[in-house]
C-alpha cells in the first residue's frame, strides 16, 4: 500500500494521519522518539507494509513479474493498489475521493513542524502542492510515479520496466484487489485496538 492506502487505513482506524505518513521516515523504536498516538500511527503502518507484504493475495500477483521486473514487483504493486483504491473509492469511504484528500491534508499539514524527518518534510510539501493522491486515479500517472522513482538512484533504474506488466495484467490484478485491501483494512483494525490497549 502507498500514501493514499496509509491515509484512509489510518482514518478507517481513527490513528493519527501523519504518524501513518511517517512510517517509511522513522528509523527504530518510535516510541522513544514521538508521542504515543504518532508512534502508534508509525506501527500501524509499518504493520500494514509487512502483512501486505507477505499476503496469499499479493504472493499470488508476483508472478505475473519476470526477469528485472520481479525483483520491483512489491512497489509496482503498492502503487497500483493505491490507484485501485482512488478509482473504487466509493466502495470504501463515504465521502468523495476529493473531499478525503483535502481533509487529510489540512489534518496533516496541521501537525507538521520542522523537527521532522527532512524527506518527510520534503515529501509533505511536494505530494500536496503536486497532487499526486488524486492523480492516482488515472493509471497513466501510476506510470510517471514509477518512472519518477526509478531516477532516484541507478540501482532503481528497472522500476520502468514493471508498468508494462501492470498495463498487461490490468484487469487480473485489479480484480484482486477488493478482498486483498478488506482483508488488510480488517487485519489493521484489530492490530490498532490492540495498539490502544496499552
Amino acid at each position: 500500500m502507498n500514501f493514499l492506502a496509509h491515509l484512509h487505513i489510518a482514518d478507517h482506524c481513527n490513528s493519527h494521519l501523519m504518524g501513518n505518513l511517517l512510517g517509511d521516515f522513522v528509523k527504530g523504536d518510535p516510541s522513544k522518539q514521538y508521542q504515543t498516538d504518532i508512534s502508534n500511527g508509525i506501527k500501524l503502518h509499518r504493520f500494514v507494509d509487512r502483512i501486505t507484504d507477505h499476503h496469499p493475495i499479493v504472493q499470488a500477483c508476483k508472478p505475473h513479474f519476470s526477469g528485472v521486473a520481479r525483483r520491483f514487483a512489491p512497489i509496482a504493486l503498492d502503487m497500483f493498489w493505491d490507484h485501485c483504491l482512488a478509482k473504487h473509492w466509493n466502495a470504501f469511504h463515504p465521502d468523495s475521493l476529493d473531499e478525503f484528500v483535502a481533509y487529510a491534508f489540512q489534518t496533516v499539514n496541521a501537525q507538521v513542524v520542522d523537527t521532522l524527518p527532512p524527506r518527510f518534510l520534503l515529501l509533505h510539501s511536494r505530494m500536496w502542492r503536486e497532487g499526486w493522491l488524486l492523480s492516482y486515479r488515472e493509471l497513466e500517472n501510476i506510470e510517471f510515479a514509477l518512472h519518477r522513482m526509478s531516477q532516484r538512484s541507478p540501482r532503481m533504474a528497472d522500476l520502468t520496466t514493471t508498468f508494462e506488466v501492470l498495463d498487461d495484467e490490468y484487469l487480473s490484478l485489479e480484480a484482486k484487489f477488493p478482498s486483498l485491501y478488506q482483508d488488510v483494512l480488517n487485519q489493521a483494525f484489530e492490530y490498532h485496538q490492540q495498539l490502544i490497549k496499552f
